[in-house]
Protein backbone atom coordinates (compact mmCIF):
# COMPACT_ATOMS: atom_id res chain seq x y z
CA UNK A 1 0.00 0.00 0.00
CA UNK A 2 1.06 3.78 -0.48
CA UNK A 3 0.98 6.46 1.81
CA UNK A 4 2.30 4.31 4.63
CA UNK A 5 -0.93 2.75 4.78
CA UNK A 6 0.47 -0.71 6.28
CA UNK A 7 0.23 -4.20 4.70
CA UNK A 8 -2.08 -6.70 6.77
CA UNK A 9 -0.86 -10.10 6.45
CA UNK A 10 -2.58 -12.89 8.37
CA UNK A 11 -0.76 -15.65 8.25
CA UNK A 12 -0.21 -17.25 4.63
CA UNK A 13 -3.09 -14.55 3.70
CA UNK A 14 -2.87 -10.97 2.86
CA UNK A 15 -6.00 -8.89 1.66
CA UNK A 16 -5.43 -5.94 -0.73
CA UNK A 17 -6.66 -3.45 2.13
CA UNK A 18 -5.55 -3.35 5.94
CA UNK A 19 -9.04 -3.99 6.69
CA UNK A 20 -11.12 -6.96 8.15
CA UNK A 21 -14.65 -6.31 8.02
CA UNK A 22 -15.92 -7.63 11.49
CA UNK A 23 -18.14 -10.56 12.59
CA UNK A 24 -21.92 -9.85 13.97
CA UNK A 25 -24.44 -11.94 14.91
CA UNK A 26 -26.86 -13.66 14.46
CA UNK A 27 -26.70 -13.24 10.86
CA UNK A 28 -25.86 -9.38 10.67
CA UNK A 29 -22.62 -10.45 9.00
CA UNK A 30 -23.31 -13.33 6.81
CA UNK A 31 -22.70 -14.50 3.49
CA UNK A 32 -23.53 -11.78 1.25
CA UNK A 33 -21.60 -8.86 3.39
CA UNK A 34 -18.81 -10.68 4.31
CA UNK A 35 -18.40 -12.21 0.31
CA UNK A 36 -18.59 -8.99 -0.84
CA UNK A 37 -16.08 -7.29 1.96
CA UNK A 38 -13.71 -10.04 0.74
CA UNK A 39 -14.43 -9.45 -2.83
CA UNK A 40 -13.51 -5.59 -2.49
CA UNK A 41 -10.22 -6.46 -0.89
CA UNK A 42 -11.26 -6.78 2.79
CA UNK A 43 -11.11 -9.42 4.99
CA UNK A 44 -14.70 -10.43 4.96
CA UNK A 45 -16.15 -12.19 8.26
CA UNK A 46 -19.21 -14.16 9.08
CA UNK A 47 -19.86 -14.58 12.31
CA UNK A 48 -21.27 -18.31 12.92
CA UNK A 49 -23.48 -18.05 16.00
CA UNK A 50 -27.23 -19.17 15.12
CA UNK A 51 -26.41 -19.72 11.37
CA UNK A 52 -28.97 -22.30 11.46
CA UNK A 53 -31.84 -20.35 12.75
CA UNK A 54 -33.31 -20.00 9.66
CA UNK A 55 -32.15 -23.29 7.98
CA UNK A 56 -34.40 -26.00 6.40
CA UNK A 57 -32.63 -28.32 8.37
CA UNK A 58 -33.51 -26.85 11.45
CA UNK A 59 -36.67 -25.79 11.27
CA UNK A 60 -38.32 -28.89 9.63
CA UNK A 61 -36.74 -30.57 12.56
CA UNK A 62 -34.42 -32.68 10.39
CA UNK A 63 -31.34 -32.08 12.57
CA UNK A 64 -31.14 -30.78 16.19
CA UNK A 65 -29.57 -27.52 16.17
CA UNK A 66 -25.97 -28.06 16.77
CA UNK A 67 -26.00 -30.73 13.78
CA UNK A 68 -27.62 -28.07 11.42
CA UNK A 69 -25.41 -25.36 12.61
CA UNK A 70 -22.41 -27.32 11.08
CA UNK A 71 -23.57 -28.02 8.41
CA UNK A 72 -25.07 -24.18 7.67
CA UNK A 73 -21.76 -23.06 8.82
CA UNK A 74 -19.74 -24.85 5.75
CA UNK A 75 -22.54 -23.96 3.36
CA UNK A 76 -22.18 -20.29 4.36
CA UNK A 77 -18.69 -19.94 3.73
CA UNK A 78 -19.02 -21.67 0.58
CA UNK A 79 -21.59 -18.80 -0.72
CA UNK A 80 -19.33 -16.18 0.30
CA UNK A 81 -16.48 -18.27 -1.57
CA UNK A 82 -18.99 -17.80 -4.64
CA UNK A 83 -19.14 -14.31 -4.45
CA UNK A 84 -15.35 -13.33 -2.82
CA UNK A 85 -13.90 -15.15 -5.72
CA UNK A 86 -10.80 -17.24 -4.73
CA UNK A 87 -8.84 -14.58 -3.84
CA UNK A 88 -10.76 -12.91 -1.46
CA UNK A 89 -10.03 -13.58 2.25
CA UNK A 90 -12.66 -15.33 4.74
CA UNK A 91 -12.86 -15.21 8.39
CA UNK A 92 -15.09 -16.64 10.49
CA UNK A 93 -16.02 -14.87 14.09
CA UNK A 94 -16.05 -17.90 16.28
CA UNK A 95 -17.19 -17.10 20.10
CA UNK A 96 -15.66 -19.02 22.77
CA UNK A 97 -18.50 -18.87 24.91
CA UNK A 98 -20.56 -20.90 22.36
CA UNK A 99 -21.47 -24.69 23.53
CA UNK A 100 -20.78 -26.17 20.17
CA UNK A 101 -17.39 -23.99 20.34
CA UNK A 102 -15.26 -26.46 19.19
CA UNK A 103 -17.77 -27.44 16.33
CA UNK A 104 -18.17 -24.52 14.94
CA UNK A 105 -14.25 -23.44 14.42
CA UNK A 106 -13.15 -27.02 12.63
CA UNK A 107 -16.74 -26.44 10.45
CA UNK A 108 -15.27 -23.19 9.46
CA UNK A 109 -11.83 -24.72 8.98
CA UNK A 110 -13.61 -27.34 6.78
CA UNK A 111 -15.72 -25.46 4.64
CA UNK A 112 -12.95 -23.27 2.99
CA UNK A 113 -12.45 -20.29 5.97
CA UNK A 114 -8.82 -18.49 5.53
CA UNK A 115 -8.92 -17.07 9.12
CA UNK A 116 -10.30 -18.00 12.08
CA UNK A 117 -11.19 -14.75 14.18
CA UNK A 118 -12.06 -15.89 18.13
CA UNK A 119 -13.27 -13.51 21.25
CA UNK A 120 -16.19 -13.53 23.80
CA UNK A 121 -13.59 -15.60 25.93
CA UNK A 122 -10.24 -16.53 25.60
CA UNK A 123 -8.99 -18.99 22.75
CA UNK A 124 -6.84 -21.31 24.58
CA UNK A 125 -7.51 -24.41 22.39
CA UNK A 126 -7.88 -23.00 19.12
CA UNK A 127 -4.96 -24.19 17.57
CA UNK A 128 -6.30 -28.19 18.75
CA UNK A 129 -9.82 -27.11 17.04
CA UNK A 130 -7.95 -26.29 13.73
CA UNK A 131 -4.77 -28.78 13.44
CA UNK A 132 -5.87 -30.29 10.63
CA UNK A 133 -5.72 -27.09 8.73
CA UNK A 134 -2.51 -25.34 9.22
CA UNK A 135 -3.31 -22.76 6.35
CA UNK A 136 -5.72 -21.25 8.32
CA UNK A 137 -4.79 -18.41 10.31
CA UNK A 138 -5.75 -17.77 14.23
CA UNK A 139 -6.62 -14.36 15.32
CA UNK A 140 -7.35 -14.02 18.84
CA UNK A 141 -9.79 -11.24 20.13
CA UNK A 142 -8.09 -9.49 23.31
CA UNK A 143 -8.48 -6.28 24.99
CA UNK A 144 -5.52 -5.69 26.77
CA UNK A 145 -1.32 -7.45 26.15
CA UNK A 146 -2.04 -9.55 29.15
CA UNK A 147 -4.75 -11.49 27.48
CA UNK A 148 -2.50 -11.71 24.53
CA UNK A 149 0.26 -12.77 26.79
CA UNK A 150 -1.67 -15.51 28.41
CA UNK A 151 -2.68 -17.06 24.82
CA UNK A 152 0.28 -17.32 23.86
CA UNK A 153 2.01 -18.70 26.49
CA UNK A 154 -0.03 -21.47 26.39
CA UNK A 155 -0.63 -21.96 22.53
CA UNK A 156 3.72 -22.29 22.34
CA UNK A 157 3.89 -24.84 25.23
CA UNK A 158 1.05 -26.64 24.43
CA UNK A 159 0.83 -26.74 20.65
CA UNK A 160 4.21 -25.34 19.62
CA UNK A 161 2.23 -22.35 17.93
CA UNK A 162 1.39 -18.61 18.15
CA UNK A 163 -1.18 -16.77 16.78
CA UNK A 164 -1.33 -15.03 13.65
CA UNK A 165 -2.54 -11.82 14.81
CA UNK A 166 -4.16 -9.75 17.35
CA UNK A 167 -7.74 -8.18 17.14
CA UNK A 168 -7.48 -5.28 19.96
CA UNK A 169 -10.91 -4.73 21.25
CA UNK A 170 -11.60 -1.90 22.90
CA UNK A 171 -15.27 -2.14 25.34
CA UNK A 172 -15.61 1.81 25.62
CA UNK A 173 -16.75 2.07 21.53
CA UNK A 174 -17.09 -1.86 20.69
CA UNK A 175 -20.55 -2.90 19.57
CA UNK A 176 -21.99 -6.37 20.56
CA UNK A 177 -20.90 -8.38 23.87
CA UNK A 178 -17.87 -6.10 25.20
CA UNK A 179 -14.41 -7.47 25.98
CA UNK A 180 -14.83 -6.36 30.49
CA UNK A 181 -16.16 -9.25 32.16
CA UNK A 182 -17.87 -6.57 34.43
CA UNK A 183 -20.00 -2.83 34.07
CA UNK A 184 -17.13 -0.62 35.37
CA UNK A 185 -14.30 -2.51 33.20
CA UNK A 186 -16.33 -0.84 30.13
CA UNK A 187 -14.53 2.36 30.43
CA UNK A 188 -11.27 1.44 32.44
CA UNK A 189 -8.60 3.81 30.92
CA UNK A 190 -6.19 0.31 30.93
CA UNK A 191 -8.49 -1.23 28.41
CA UNK A 192 -8.92 2.11 25.98
CA UNK A 193 -7.20 1.63 22.41
CA UNK A 194 -4.64 4.06 23.44
CA UNK A 195 -3.78 2.17 26.21
CA UNK A 196 -4.63 -1.79 25.17
CA UNK A 197 -2.88 -1.01 21.55
CA UNK A 198 0.20 0.22 22.17
CA UNK A 199 0.78 -1.90 25.08
CA UNK A 200 0.11 -5.24 22.48
CA UNK A 201 1.73 -3.90 19.85
CA UNK A 202 5.14 -4.04 22.24
CA UNK A 203 4.51 -7.05 23.59
CA UNK A 204 4.08 -8.76 20.09
CA UNK A 205 7.55 -6.69 19.17
CA UNK A 206 9.54 -7.31 22.42
CA UNK A 207 8.11 -10.18 24.31
CA UNK A 208 6.90 -12.57 20.94
CA UNK A 209 10.19 -10.80 18.69
CA UNK A 210 7.40 -11.28 16.07
CA UNK A 211 5.76 -9.17 13.37
CA UNK A 212 2.45 -10.78 13.17
CA UNK A 213 -0.28 -7.64 12.84
CA UNK A 214 -2.29 -6.08 15.67
CA UNK A 215 -5.72 -5.06 14.52
CA UNK A 216 -7.54 -2.36 16.40
CA UNK A 217 -11.19 -2.67 16.64
CA UNK A 218 -13.93 -0.13 18.33
CA UNK A 219 -14.69 3.04 16.97
CA UNK A 220 -13.55 2.80 13.44
CA UNK A 221 -15.73 4.98 11.23
CA UNK A 222 -13.55 6.67 8.74
CA UNK A 223 -10.16 7.55 7.13
CA UNK A 224 -9.44 9.28 9.98
CA UNK A 225 -9.97 7.08 12.97
CA UNK A 226 -8.14 4.59 11.09
CA UNK A 227 -4.92 6.49 10.73
CA UNK A 228 -4.74 7.32 14.09
CA UNK A 229 -4.79 3.57 14.78
CA UNK A 230 -2.12 2.79 12.08
CA UNK A 231 -0.03 5.93 14.12
CA UNK A 232 -0.87 3.81 17.46
CA UNK A 233 0.54 0.62 16.11
CA UNK A 234 -2.11 -0.85 14.37
CA UNK A 235 -1.56 -2.66 11.13
CA UNK A 236 -5.15 -3.21 10.85
CA UNK A 237 -8.41 -1.92 11.81
CA UNK A 238 -11.57 -3.82 12.38
CA UNK A 239 -15.20 -2.29 11.61
CA UNK A 240 -18.63 -3.18 12.41
CA UNK A 241 -21.41 -1.06 13.11
CA UNK A 242 -20.54 0.39 9.61
CA UNK A 243 -21.02 -2.60 7.12
CA UNK A 244 -23.92 -3.46 9.03
CA UNK A 245 -25.86 -0.82 7.49
CA UNK A 246 -24.75 -1.95 4.22
CA UNK A 247 -27.26 -2.34 0.83
CA UNK A 248 -25.04 -5.78 1.11
CA UNK A 249 -25.41 -6.49 4.79
CA UNK A 250 -27.05 -9.43 5.11
CA UNK A 251 -29.66 -8.09 7.91
CA UNK A 252 -33.61 -6.96 7.48
CA UNK A 253 -33.77 -3.44 6.03
CA UNK A 254 -35.92 -2.79 9.16
CA UNK A 255 -32.76 -3.69 11.24
CA UNK A 256 -30.72 -1.43 9.20
CA UNK A 257 -33.40 1.23 9.48
CA UNK A 258 -32.66 1.27 13.58
CA UNK A 259 -29.73 1.76 13.00
CA UNK A 260 -30.30 4.94 11.16
CA UNK A 261 -32.68 6.24 13.35
CA UNK A 262 -30.01 5.65 16.70
CA UNK A 263 -29.57 8.94 18.42
CA UNK A 264 -26.77 9.05 21.01
CA UNK A 265 -29.33 9.07 23.89
CA UNK A 266 -30.95 5.60 22.50
CA UNK A 267 -27.13 3.83 22.69
CA UNK A 268 -27.12 1.79 26.00
CA UNK A 269 -25.21 -0.91 28.26
CA UNK A 270 -26.84 -4.02 29.05
CA UNK A 271 -26.01 -6.82 31.14
CA UNK A 272 -26.53 -10.20 29.08
CA UNK A 273 -27.57 -13.34 29.40
CA UNK A 274 -24.09 -14.28 28.52
CA UNK A 275 -22.94 -12.64 31.67
CA UNK A 276 -20.69 -9.78 30.00
CA UNK A 277 -21.48 -6.30 29.47
CA UNK A 278 -22.82 -5.76 25.68
CA UNK A 279 -24.02 -1.97 23.70
CA UNK A 280 -27.35 -2.24 22.18
CA UNK A 281 -30.17 0.60 21.05
CA UNK A 282 -32.35 1.07 23.11
CA UNK A 283 -35.90 -0.10 21.92
CA UNK A 284 -39.39 -0.91 23.72
CA UNK A 285 -37.32 -4.90 24.86
CA UNK A 286 -34.21 -2.97 25.86
CA UNK A 287 -36.26 -0.22 27.41
CA UNK A 288 -38.45 -3.03 29.75
CA UNK A 289 -35.27 -5.27 30.38
CA UNK A 290 -33.84 -2.11 31.59
CA UNK A 291 -36.42 -1.38 34.24
CA UNK A 292 -36.55 -4.73 35.19
CA UNK A 293 -39.06 -6.66 33.08
CA UNK A 294 -38.26 -9.61 31.79
CA UNK A 295 -40.33 -11.07 28.95
CA UNK A 296 -39.07 -14.24 26.52
CA UNK A 297 -39.59 -16.52 23.68
CA UNK A 298 -38.71 -19.51 24.65
CA UNK A 299 -34.70 -21.02 24.11
CA UNK A 300 -34.21 -22.80 21.02
CA UNK A 301 -30.31 -23.47 21.18
CA UNK A 302 -28.85 -24.10 24.28
CA UNK A 303 -26.03 -22.03 22.63
CA UNK A 304 -24.46 -20.67 25.31
CA UNK A 305 -21.71 -22.95 28.41
CA UNK A 306 -22.91 -19.94 30.60
CA UNK A 307 -26.34 -18.73 30.05
CA UNK A 308 -28.40 -16.55 32.88
CA UNK A 309 -31.64 -17.18 30.91
CA UNK A 310 -31.39 -20.81 30.98
CA UNK A 311 -30.14 -21.20 34.54
CA UNK A 312 -31.94 -18.65 36.47
CA UNK A 313 -35.09 -17.40 33.70
CA UNK A 314 -34.17 -14.26 35.32
CA UNK A 315 -33.47 -12.60 32.29
CA UNK A 316 -33.66 -13.68 28.49
CA UNK A 317 -32.87 -16.27 25.66
CA UNK A 318 -30.42 -13.87 23.54
CA UNK A 319 -30.42 -15.89 20.57
CA UNK A 320 -34.21 -15.56 20.26
CA UNK A 321 -33.30 -11.77 20.80
CA UNK A 322 -30.77 -11.27 18.53
CA UNK A 323 -33.28 -13.63 15.91
CA UNK A 324 -35.63 -11.14 16.48
CA UNK A 325 -33.46 -7.40 15.45
CA UNK A 326 -32.24 -9.65 12.12
CA UNK A 327 -35.89 -10.22 11.02
CA UNK A 328 -36.59 -6.38 11.97
CA UNK A 329 -38.70 -7.23 15.17
CA UNK A 330 -38.13 -3.78 16.79
CA UNK A 331 -40.57 -4.49 19.58
CA UNK A 332 -38.92 -7.83 20.62
CA UNK A 333 -35.26 -7.69 18.93
CA UNK A 334 -31.72 -6.79 20.75
CA UNK A 335 -29.89 -4.70 18.38
CA UNK A 336 -26.18 -4.98 19.17
CA UNK A 337 -24.13 -1.56 17.83
CA UNK A 338 -21.25 -0.12 18.35
CA UNK A 339 -21.17 2.87 19.85
CA UNK A 340 -20.50 4.46 16.06
CA UNK A 341 -24.14 3.78 15.29
CA UNK A 342 -24.93 7.17 15.56
CA UNK A 343 -23.29 8.28 12.89
CA UNK A 344 -25.10 5.93 10.68
CA UNK A 345 -27.21 8.02 8.70
CA UNK A 346 -27.73 6.18 5.28
CA UNK A 347 -27.70 2.60 4.01
CA UNK A 348 -24.24 2.49 2.04
CA UNK A 349 -22.42 -0.03 -0.36
CA UNK A 350 -19.47 -1.80 0.65
CA UNK A 351 -17.49 0.06 -2.21
CA UNK A 352 -18.22 2.86 -1.19
CA UNK A 353 -17.17 2.37 2.57
CA UNK A 354 -13.93 0.97 1.59
CA UNK A 355 -13.69 3.18 -1.46
CA UNK A 356 -13.81 6.29 1.02
CA UNK A 357 -11.22 4.91 3.22
CA UNK A 358 -8.55 4.25 0.75
CA UNK A 359 -8.99 7.11 -1.11
CA UNK A 360 -10.03 4.86 -4.11
CA UNK A 361 -13.41 4.92 -6.08
CA UNK A 362 -13.72 1.58 -8.02
CA UNK A 363 -12.77 -1.95 -7.33
CA UNK A 364 -13.42 -3.50 -10.11
CA UNK A 365 -17.49 -4.99 -11.32
CA UNK A 366 -20.25 -4.84 -9.45
CA UNK A 367 -20.57 -6.70 -6.22
CA UNK A 368 -23.21 -9.57 -6.20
Amino acid sequence: MSNGTPILKLGKHQPRYPLIQGGMGVGISGPRLAGNAARRGAVGTIASVGLSHNSPHFLLKKMNYFESNEIVIKEVVQQAREIAGPEGILAVNCMVALTDYDTEVRAAAEGGANVIVSGAGLPLRLPEYTKDFPDVALVPIVSSAKAASLITRRWEKRYGRSPDGFVVETPATAGGHLGATAMEQVYDPALSIEVALPDTVRFVAEEMKSDIPVIAAGGVWDRKDMERMFELGAKGVQMGTRFACTVEGDASDRFKQAYIDAKEEDVVLIHSPAGLPGRAIKNPFVAKYLDGEVESNPCFANCLTHCRYRKTRETFCIAMALVDAFNGDWERGLFFCGSNVVKVHKVETVEEIIGELFAESTFGDDGR
